[in-house]
């Protein structure tokens, strides 16, 4: 196979969106969940990957050409009504990864789906998703939406009721956001989660409060301290890993370069170019070379294109640790572990991430500039 192309990538995500699919709902880009020591492999039917995919592509219009705003203009048309389902069970203003009401978690499979145990609360990540991807359209969030999410989210930060237990001991006295608006859920902060819905604080100009300044506080220390590469999945429990980490930090620092995260944005762009030049996982250079063109920089050298979708095979972009939330300590010191993790994975969105590297290389080639992220 030869190098893909953007209107490739289009045209591939196009064709495999959901359409009258016996596994996803219309809209839906297909993603499957799984592990290899389970012989565990099943259709997930989540909100996740198609919301982060439309992020992507919709913050990438101004620099698509008209014949690719064509292809992309059916997929966000076709995606967008699909949120509706995933919405909070009791109607309100947040969005949970598996569809609610009734509560479809962990479908098509033989056990989970089965207990309420296992159903999941709605989180920050895919609200955060939801409200970004809304921006600017018919459907922009109300205004009292706003207001609802900003106090949703102190409620359910560190401290305001529950302290967060699986991190740093450093970080217990932060108030910064949990992942879970479930009101029983234990606090977990995750790195890439935060700046999701930091990136939606920005965008909509909510409060940068206590919780929104802790937040960047946490982010801004755990590269101060290198923890986000020493030890990621602490820092970022459903992503888990290093590469992945700075590409949601960098699209943070490229948009709005918050003042908490300037001192250490040259330890940063170091450190990507450091790893970019260390990696062997053409993926993982992907992510950092993304990484590097979100601050403005153009990486050290091209990430080969040739046969790389076929290179995403082993490559997940998001994880449940199931032992993650457990507060015991002789449990959760084995939730690093990968026979605990079920790992999602999307081609199309792998195709997202290509298609991202291959328009940010082209705009700054074109026209070098300290950032190129557009609105």
């Amino acid at each position: 196979m030869h190098a893909p192309t953007v209107d490739y990538l289009l045209t591939r995500i196009a064709d495999n969106q959901a359409i009258n699919s016996p596994f996803f709902i219309n809209g839906l880009l297909p993603a499957y969940r799984y592990n290899a020591a389970w012989a565990y492999h099943r259709p997930d039917q989540n909100l996740f990957f198609t919301a982060i995919s439309l992020f992507t592509l919709q913050r990438l219009i101004p620099l698509l050409t008209t014949a690719e705003q064509t292809i992309l203009d059916p997929i966000m048309a076709r995606a967008l009504p699909a949120y509706d389902r995933f919405r909070n069970k009791d109607g309100l203003a947040t969005y949970n990864f598996y569809a609610t009401n009734p509560s479809a978690h962990f479908p098509h499979g033989w056990l989970m789906h089965r207990f309420r145990h296992f159903q999941l609360p709605d989180d920050i990540d895919d609200t955060a998703m939801v409200y970004l991807t809304r921006s600017g359209g018919p459907s922009q969030p109300a205004a009292s939406d706003l207001d609802f999410l900003s106090k949703k989210l102190a409620r359910h930060a560190n401290r305001t009721s529950l302290t967060v237990q699986n991190t740093f001991p450093e970080y217990r006295q932060l108030r910064a956001y949990s992942t879970w608006f479930g009101l029983h859920m234990p606090i977990e902060f995750d790195a890439c989660a935060m700046t999701n819905m930091l990136y939606a604080v920005y965008e909509y100009g909510l409060p940068l409060d206590v919780h929104a300044q802790d937040s960047l506080a946490f982010l801004a220390d755990i590269v101060q301290t290198d923890r986000y590469r020493t030890d990621p999945f602490r820092c970022a429990h459903n992503y888990a890993r290093t590469p992945l980490i700075a590409y949601h930090l960098a699209r943070l620092i490229g948009r709005f370069d918050p003042e908490p995260l300037q001192a250490i944005r040259q330890k940063f762009i170091a450190d990507l170019n450091a790893d970019f030049s260390r990696t062997t996982s053409r993926p993982d250079q992907l992510l950092i070379a993304i990484a590097l063109m979100r601050l403005g920089q153009m990486p050290p050298i091209d990430v080969p294109m040739d046969t790389i979708e076929a290179d995403f095979a082993p490559f997940s972009f998001f994880i449940a640790g199931l032992l993650s939330a457990y507060t015991q300590p002789w449990l959760y010191r084995w939730a690093n572990r990968p026979f605990w993790h079920i790992r999602w994975q999307c081609d199309d969105h792998n195709r997202v991430l290509l298609l991202e590297y291959l328009v940010l290389k082209r705009q700054l080639a074109a026209k070098p500039v300290r950032s190129v992220v557009t609105d």
